[in-house]
């Protein structure tokens, strides 16, 4: 009946496990920062491991220096593209701008024309050149999805539309075979120009702008647009006002921000728009289509940069975050001209995979500089112990079991390294291990003074077993994932439910729990707070079904003996194996009177011991039969306890 936990009781019985009888005679205690001679012997005897970590630390600073350099290095490549390109499409616009016959129509306008489409031949940062004027005229030189010249004119009803379309780019053509029109078409639209973002944001600034990015009207792709107002004067002398625009689309920014994985082999950048929008990233194959919000790492970081102040930020920054259990360097730019923000960000392991390397460098260094270490040892004494006392602070915490939340003691001397870690291993050990022992049982033994070792004293319990009904076929029908993962989900919510009412979970049985109440400390009114338990346990577990019914999977059905005695209650088992359980008859009779209930038909059977100690608080009915149990030769009363 015994669930082993293993164990060294040599190693774990220490205070305040271990006996008066085996405990050492007292000591006159010290403080540690008052003994120099300690201090200066445990630096001598340890100063080559001292220089160790001294070199690592410096060898690991030196790595990440030069990763960070080449991070940056790549970075700072990325955004001088970006910002090349986005330079070269507002040269060409400024240029356009600056074209004495610029006009949208009129007689001028095909000398415009031949502009438009020279300079967007030679410009292939932009997808499109256009320029229109306040009267709702335009000229546009377009790339995709089909190279035209657009000509439109605004009515006081429509807008009529004409594109000359043009031949595909051959190389080898000249430049007036590559402006004659294949064939022209005129239609009918309510486009009209004088009302696009583009223009009144050109309008309204007097002076060059970039939008925020939108789908364009002929080529329905996701871009932005660089606009510039400018102003002529027509033959007559008045002064007409006009709009010259570029568009740009994110698929010729994506490949720039996509090579910087591919430049550095490792690592991702985004460009992010000034309202926080992925414009292009290289963690993600392809081109965007339609404005998204940042996920993924690149949304963990975006979110760290809002917690932190940074997002939008006009000034380069540099930080590190943690995502998925990996930690990531990060670097971020600001581009002035159209308020986005290039983001990069790089594993904090690749930076120090040669730090193993320079830990054998260090080594040699150790063994070279061994008499310099000495004399360290003595200037470093005076900063050791303020963390020994900190980490003696948090060895008592372990010691009361408060493992939560306890703090990491940094320190470049590797011995305080190697206790910080030891600490900090026997706290996520001793974590782990309450997952198997429940830490109300190990302060228990713990207040009870007991040692860790084989012991055991009679005990009044009352004592739970249950069972699922039809587990074998149940198992045989599920795959084993999804037949652990209702099992996890089952006990989850039994345990949960037993220590609610102050039940101790002694083991689990294949699919069976076993559950002490009263032990391994006293517990009045056991047997009604064990009945209590099972019945909450059938209410929970009917809600916990139809949720399974729902997904198509078969319910548990669970049954449940009770019996109340006494019993033996200790740290069972060998020597380095030891569990806290307990034996004897009441164990076997409480196992046998919940495996009654499928002889019959019943849910919750308990021995007339604990239906007595329920004192008539909950509704009970007497199996009118004596039950023979296995192995026993008096025949039992049984009470069946109404779960509705």
């Amino acid at each position: 009946m015994n669930k082993n936990s293993s164990g060294n009781p040599d190693v774990a019985g220490k205070p305040p496990f271990e006996s008066a009888a085996t405990a050492p005679p007292p000591r006159r205690s010290r403080h540690f920062r008052v003994d120099v001679g300690t201090i200066v012997s445990a630096v001598a005897l340890t100063q080559s491991l001292l220089l160790v970590s001294l070199g690592y630390w410096g060898s690991q600073r030196l790595v990440s220096r030069i990763g960070i350099s080449a991070h940056k290095a790549n970075h700072d490549r990325t955004e001088d593209k970006v910002q090349a390109f986005l330079q070269k499409a507002e040269s060409v616009i400024g240029a356009v701008g600056s074209a004495p016959s610029l006009r949208p129509a009129g007689e001028q306008s095909e000398r415009t024309s031949e502009l438009l489409w020279t300079l967007l031949a030679q410009s292939p940062e932009l997808d499109s050149i256009y320029v229109a004027n306040e009267a709702g005229q335009m000229l546009m030189a377009l790339r995709y999805p089909t190279p035209a010249m657009r000509h439109i004119e605004r009515g006081p009803a429509f807008t009529t539309e004409t594109w000359h379309y043009k031949p595909p780019p051959v190389a080898e053509a000249d430049a007036q075979d590559r402006y004659a029109t294949q064939r022209v078409e005129t239609l009918r639209s309510s486009y009209d120009p004088t009302r696009r973002s583009w223009y009144l944001q050109a309008r309204k600034a007097q002076g060059p702008i970039w939008t925020q990015p939108y789908v364009f009207a002929a080529a329905q792709e996701l871009g932005v647009t660089y606009a510039l107002p400018a102003r002529r004067r027509d033959a007559a002398g008045s002064t007409q006002a006009l709009v010259v625009a570029g568009d740009v689309s994110l698929g010729r920014l994506s490949g720039f921000v996509q090579q910087f994985s591919s430049s550095g082999g490792y690592g991702d950048s985004a460009l992010l728009s000034a309202d926080f929008h992925v414009l292009a990233r290289s963690d993600h194959p392809g081109v965007l289509h339609k404005l998204e919000a940042p996920s993924g790492a690149l949304g963990a970081l975006h979110a760290r940069m809002l917690a932190d102040g940074t997002a939008g930020s006009h000034h380069d920054t540099a930080f590190s975050f943690t995502y998925e259990g990996h930690n990531y360097l990060v670097q971020t730019s600001f581009i002035h001209s159209t308020g986005w923000q290039l983001v990069s960000w790089v594993p904090e392991d690749i930076l120090l995979g040669e730090l193993r390397h320079a830990v054998l460098l260090g080594v040699l260094l150790a063994l070279a500089f061994l008499a310099f270490a000495l004399f360290m040892s003595l200037k470093l004494s005076k900063l050791v112990t303020s963390p020994v006392e900190n980490l003696s602070h948090i060895a008592r915490r372990i010691g009361l079991l408060e493992l939560d939340n306890l703090p990491r003691e940094p320190s470049r001397v590797l011995e305080i390294q190697h206790l910080d870690q030891a600490l900090d291993d026997s706290a996520r050990s001793l974590k782990a291990f309450s997952k198997f022992v429940p830490v109300d049982v190990i302060n228990q033994l713990v207040a009870d003074g007991h040692a860790l070792a084989p012991s055991g004293s009679p005990r009044r319990v009352t004592v739970t077993f249950t069972d699922v009904e039809g587990f074998t076929s149940i198992s045989e029908s599920l795959d084993t994932d999804v037949l652990v993962g209702m099992l996890t989900e089952y006990f989850n919510l039994a345990t949960a439910v037993f220590a609610r009412h102050g039940g101790m979970v002694d083991k689990f049985i294949g699919d069976g729990i076993m559950v002490l109440w009263g032990a391994p400390a006293d517990l009045p009114d056991a047997e009604y707070k064990a009945c209590l338990a099972a019945l909450e346990l059938h209410v929970e577990m009917d809600e916990l079904n139809r949720r399974w019914e729902e997904q198509g999977l078969p319910e548990f059905r669970t049954r449940v003996g009770i019996h109340t005695g006494m019993v033996i209650a200790g740290v069972l088992g060998s020597n380095d194996r030891l569990s806290y359980t307990a034996f004897g008859d009441v164990i076997n009779v409480a196992s046998r009177i919940e495996g009654i209930n499928k002889q019959l038909g019943t849910q919750v059977l308990m021995s007339e011991v604990t239906f007595a100690g329920l004192q008539g608080r909950l509704h009970a009915r007497r199996i009118e039969e004596l039950v023979e149990l296995r192995g026993r030769q008096t025949p039992l009363v049984l009470y069946e306890l109404m779960t509705s």
